[in-house]
């Protein structure tokens, strides 16, 4: 097993991340779990509390923490700017500081923002108390069952000789869109597990929830949970009074405001406070240190709306499966933090070693940075015999489940998981194999907005026919080969072959089915292996046959319109329509070669010959159409004679290995 034990992956979690990040990325990953639960800091080459946090769309969000000293003066604001609630406070008596900040860090699924909170003048022989603020938003490739919670974890690290308060809130822009939706709230205690200690929660949401619906980007309906331990002090109230007492006492009053109304009507947040006790009565200079967790989770049932084969059905999230209720969810989820973190750890630890050898620090951080970015986009729904993930196209239009959007994340989900990769094809396959999509080419989407998967059953959908039926077939083919491995060595990720190699022949079940979940080391919910030896030539033919019919009617289209693409788009839309597409014609000549290796999983002999056959007449043919007549370039469309492309098709050509064949 190449990875670390649990607990030492999650106590190194912190110098893991501290020891990355060479860029200084514009914006960094806090709370990043779903299309609705996306919280980022922004202008994040400034220190944290230059502005308020943001929803991926730029918007900003209500949260905001801040520490005092005791026995001083001093306020530190350290992300958001409450500072500006105190500022407006007449005649106050605190005094508005700024923390020395150390900066941002990060790994896959972490990022830790730094401070020094400087020692009140009458310590003259102490020194800064050390400040960390850790968001966590798990990336556990071995365990679906903990992606699927929307949930992530935020904890503050403190280390020094002398006390610290905390205290951090939230308003109810974490549920609408609307500042002028009305939101109710309310506050509840409840034991955790079968410990001793408690939690506080506090749950907000919409009064009149819009089901799958939204404003700006946001969720209309769901409610937030705002949870951390029971010693926390806790108040709702106008934020306008909850931060200035903070900041002049140093703590909250346990109270709550039932006024419910708008969101920025006399604006109510809702806050936690906690008192860091470091100081030592026997030596002023001995350092201590302490913690406290909290975590935010958005739950919403159903998560979207889906034209499956049995027609428009309520799609339940993936962790209703596994757990009873919302509270026991929760509850689970902050109790399995180490085990959380140190799957985490040792995901980030292994993509930054295989970046490294991929190419040089500057990698390493980019694909940390675009880890949560991608997941982020996603949502896990079905069931364990049929899971499903479904996928908003961000920062465009919010189309569903776009083809040639997942296209350009596969190779995530292959080196992370592939059948998270199945889990977003499957509801494509699903909907156009139940006839309920029109053309014979592959769907660009499944619906014109997310969380609305309503199809298009008038066949009118974005027009991209010859790309989108390559990237499917190539990924297809790329999933299949996923699944075909002799050793642990030879799997394409590091993960797959971890778990037993049991194998369901049910055809009415999914071929990656989470029915059998597995416990090792101790660790409850992983997932079994995917793919390797027989089980996954059994797995490839089992999800090829399902669905032969389609990807040979895709393969089809290919053929006939491939070669020569007329006016079209291609995934590079904003360049608008254009016919005679040199890359786009090599994806679609591509996707035929792929399916000549698709039907070797079904042992279709002829139908191998037989695409094989096509697609190398095509790319001979394609090398006479789109390359330059001096042999140095690809033009951009074959009439296009003074033109140059990128042919960052061959991409597939390269991860496929079709470059290979018949050499030594």
């Amino acid at each position: 097993m190449r990875w670390c034990t649990l607990a030492a992956a999650a106590a190194s979690a912190l110098s893991l991340s501290a020891q990355a990040s060479k860029l200084t990325p514009p914006v960094l990953p806090l709370i990043v779990r779903n299309p609705y639960l996306s919280t980022w800091l922004g202008d994040a080459r400034e220190p944290p509390w230059h502005d308020w946090p943001m929803f991926w769309t730029g918007e900003r969000m209500g949260f905001s923490i801040m520490a005092t000293v005791p026995d001083t003066d001093q306020v530190f604001p350290l992300l958001g700017r409450a500072h500006d609630s105190l500022e407006l406070v007449a005649n106050h008596v605190y005094n508005i500081s700024f923390p020395t900040y150390l900066g941002a860090h990060y790994d896959a699924s972490t990022t830790n923002l730094s401070y020094l909170i400087p020692a009140p003048d009458l310590s003259a022989s102490s020194t800064p108390v050390e400040l960390t603020i850790s968001f966590l938003s798990p990336i556990t490739p071995t365990s679906t069952l903990r992606q699927s919670i929307p949930a992530s974890y935020m904890t503050v690290h403190v280390s020094g000789n002398f006390d610290v308060n905390i205290y951090v809130d939230i308003n109810g822009q974490w549920v609408s869109g609307d500042r002028g939706s009305q939101i109710v709230w309310e506050f509840s205690e409840q034991e955790l597990g079968t410990t001793d200690k408690g939690l506080k929660t506090w749950k907000i949401r919409r009064e009149t929830e819009l089901l799958l619906s939204e404003e700006r980007d946001r969720a209309e309906w769901g409610t937030f949970y705002f949870t951390g331990p029971s010693d926390l002090g806790h108040e709702a109230g106008v934020s306008g009074r909850v931060r200035p007492r903070f900041a002049r006492t140093g703590s909250l009053q346990n109270e709550i405001d039932h006024d419910f109304r708008g969101i920025m009507e006399e604006e109510p947040i809702f806050a936690f406070a906690k008192s860091f006790h470091l100081s030592s009565s026997k030596s002023s200079s001995k350092s201590s240190s302490d913690s406290v967790m909290f975590s935010f989770a958005l739950i919403q049932n159903p998560v979207t709306q889906f034209a499956s084969a049995r027609g428009l059905t309520f799609m339940r999230p993936l962790w209703a499966s596994w757990f009873s209720s919302v509270e026991a969810l929760l509850d689970f989820h902050y109790l399995d933090y180490t085990t959380a973190a140190g799957l985490a750890s040792n995901y980030s630890a292994q993509l930054a070693i295989d970046a490294d050898r991929s190419g040089a620090d500057d990698y390493v951080d980019i694909v940390a940075l675009t880890a949560r970015q991608v997941l982020g986009a996603t949502v896990f729904s079905g069931t364990p015999e049929d899971p499903i993930l479904f996928l908003k196209e961000i920062s465009s239009n919010g189309n569903f489940q776009t083809i040639d959007v997942i296209f350009p994340s596969f190779p995530f989900f292959l080196y992370t998981n592939p059948r998270w990769l199945a889990y977003l094809l499957e509801p494509l396959i699903e909907h156009m194999l139940s006839g309920q999509y029109p053309n014979k080419y592959a769907m660009h989407d499944l619906g014109t907005h997310f969380p609305n998967a309503t199809g298009h059953a008038d066949g009118r959908d974005e027009y991209m026919p010859v790309e989108e039926c390559g990237n499917i077939l190539i990924m297809g083919l790329a999933l299949v080969n996923s699944l075909i491995y002799d050793t642990s060595a030879a799997a394409g990720s590091v993960w797959s072959s971890l778990g037993s190699d049991s194998f369901d022949p049910n055809p009415s079940t999914s071929a990656f089915s989470l029915a059998n979940l597995e416990t090792r080391d101790g660790v409850f919910g992983l997932d079994d292996s995917w793919g390797g030896s027989t089980k996954g030539v059994r797995q490839a033919q089992k999800w090829v046959t399902k669905s032969y019919r389609l990807w040979k009617q895709w393969t089809s289209y290919l053929i006939e319109f491939s070669l020569r693409p007329h006016l079209q788009l291609s995934t590079d839309d904003f360049a608008g329509p254009l016919e005679l597409q040199t890359n786009l014609a090599l994806k679609g000549i591509l996707g035929i070669k792929a399916m000549s290796q698709i039907a070797e999983a079904v042992d279709n002999q002829e139908d191998v010959k037989y695409y094989k056959n096509i697609s190398d007449v095509y790319v001979s043919k394609w090398t006479e159409y789109g390359i330059s007549r001096d042999g140095t370039h690809a033009k951009l469309a074959y009439h296009w004679y003074g033109s140059w492309t990128t042919l960052y098709n061959l991409y597939a050509d390269t991860l496929l290995c079709f470059h290979l064949e018949n050499t030594p």
